[in-house]
């Protein structure tokens, strides 16, 4: 079970990632990030994030158009 979870649903492309990247800086090492997005772009743009960033995407798959993205913060 994630330690936060983020709705971004309706967002699109860059605001999921900002949002993401602005509770992440509240989050404590190791934390898990849920995140649920709407925007077809996200799985792409969390890859790249978590490439750049250093973040560990632990797992992320799509059902009904909702993009579920858990992210563990470094």
């Amino acid at each position: 079970m994630a330690d936060q979870f983020l709705d971004t649903k309706g967002l699109n492309c860059p605001l999921p990632i900002l949002k993401a990247k602005k509770a992440l800086k509240k989050m404590a090492s190791g934390g898990l990030l849920e995140v649920h997005a709407t925007d077809p772009g996200a799985t792409a743009d969390f890859e790249a994030f978590c490439r750049q960033t250093g973040c560990e995407l632990m797992e992320s798959g799509e059902d009904g158009g909702v993009y579920r993205f858990v992210i563990r913060n470094v």
